[in-house]
């Protein structure tokens, strides 16, 4: 028994030994940690989920496209039984000129602790298409049907509209909902309008005004040969995103202006085409309006951080059980190691309802305040716990520089690991790693 003791004995006060038991704590630490980035991402999908409940309700993210007439075409063909046959195509024929006015209204609508940004938007649609010269559009022997043509305006979420009048050469038109095909859009409503001698040889000007719901951003296509839209809005805080920017805007806190000037050879599609020959879907442009919400994001990034902070809490307590002679159980390594993550769940719940510099704040506040005073009691030692504190305080502060700088941040943190390993190397150069930690007669 007292072999077995001795050789206990040995192996507690033995580094290797130690160093081998802190891998095998951090090991078992990935578990928790791991449990933390799931948590981060079912909030964030709960969110997302209830983002889209009230989306669906008041009017998804919209897109409008159009006016685009289109033009059906036929053609009679005899069959080796001579049956007569009729093929259709359809050719699509975009506007000499586009203009889009829109006044922007957001409304925040609040569902439990989220928020939801939705709007309403007047929109004031005009333009021209110019005299149509079918011998130029059509290069095949198909014929028009002047009174099957029609117009198509695309609207992402058909139920967000709450009202439209459409003219056409100062004559109104009842729109149809639904779309006839989908070429180029999948959702809208249509504009019969069958053409006549007069209408073919002269400009087709069109004006249509609509009341539109719809949530997040608000999207626009650049069909016209020239395309201008100009946009206003009480919202201080937009996101101009798609496939082009604004020519100019204006952002302030009463709101934001914001106009773009696009032509037909900043764009991937022609004038004109046949059924689904060319597609509209990757030009789109616009406005977002999502409140910034970015807690969870940085609280994922801050979870990737936790495995260094657990090691290099290790290794100052492992410096000190050397330095000291006084030796730390595993199950006071994991202890602090235990509050280390529980910042991690602090931080996530409180940033959901405070916001993530505050709840930085008082989670770093609170884990330093109670792991400084459990390894006072440890260390029995004022200089050996305010240097702890130090620690702690200055990795907290290194981390949350790190989550508030975005291209940074890598470079910071490159620089900041590499400094710590200088500093751990500079300070452990004269460690005698044979030695025990405790010498025998020593008292704990």
């Amino acid at each position: 028994m007292d072999k077995i003791n001795e050789i206990r004995e040995r192996i507690s006060q033995s580094i290797t030994a130690k160093i081998l038991t802190i891998g095998v704590l951090i090991l078992i630490l990935l578990i928790p940690i791991n449990r933390i980035k799931n948590l981060i991402t079912e909030r964030e999908d709960y969110r997302q989920d209830v983002l889209k409940e009230v989306s669906e309700k008041w009017g998804e993210s919209q897109k409008v496209a159009g006016p685009i007439l289109t033009v059906p075409m036929f053609k009679n063909w005899e069959d080796e039984k001579k049956e007569v046959h009729t093929s259709w195509r359809n050719l699509h024929i975009l506007p000499e000129k586009l203009s889009i006015k829109s006044e922007v209204n957001p409304e925040v609508k609040h569902r439990g602790m989220y928020d939801v940004v939705v709007y309403s938007t007047k929109l004031q649609i005009e333009g021209t298409f110019k005299e149509i010269n079918i011998e130029e559009l059509n290069h095949t022997d198909f014929t028009p049907h002047w009174e099957s043509a029609y117009l198509t305006i695309g609207v992402t979420d058909i139920k967000g509209i709450k009202s439209q009048s459409i003219k056409l050469n100062t004559h109104d038109f009842e729109a149809i909902p639904g779309v006839k095909t989908n070429d180029f859009v999948n959702s809208g409503f249509i504009i019969n309008t069958p053409l006549e001698k007069k209408n073919i040889d002269s400009v087709i000007n069109f004006d249509i005004n609509m009341e539109l719901n719809g949530s997040n951003d608000l999207q626009f296509y650049p069909v016209g040969k020239e395309t201008k839209v100009f946009m206003t809005s009480n919202w201080n805080d937009p996101s101009f995103n798609g496939y082009y920017i604004p020519a100019n805007h204006n952002i302030s806190e009463d709101g934001f202006s914001a106009n773009w000037a696009i032509n037909n050879f900043n764009r991937n599609y022609p004038q004109y085409w046949f059924d689904e020959s060319h597609h509209i879907e990757y030009s789109n442009f616009g406005v977002e309006l999502m409140l910034p919400v970015d807690h969870y994001q940085k609280s994922m990034r801050s979870v990737k951080y936790a495995l260094m902070f657990i090691f290099l809490t290790f290794i100052v307590f492992l410096f000190f059980e050397i330095i000291n002679k006084k030796r730390i159980h595993p199950i006071q390594y994991l202890l602090v190691s235990a509050g280390l993550i529980i910042f991690y769940t602090l931080l996530l719940s409180l940033s959901e309802h405070i916001g993530f510099n505050y709840a930085y704040l008082i989670s770093s506040v609170a884990i330093i305040g109670l792991i400084g005073f459990y390894t006072a009691q440890i260390f029995k030692s004022k200089q050996a716990s305010l240097l702890f504190f130090g620690i702690l305080v200055s990795l907290y502060i290194f981390l949350f520089v790190i989550l508030q700088l975005q291209q940074l941040a890598l470079m910071i943190g490159s620089i900041g690991l590499f400094v710590i390993l200088g500093l751990v190397m500079y300070y452990s150069r004269k460690v005698n790693w044979y030695t025990p930690l405790k010498k025998p007669g020593l008292e704990e």
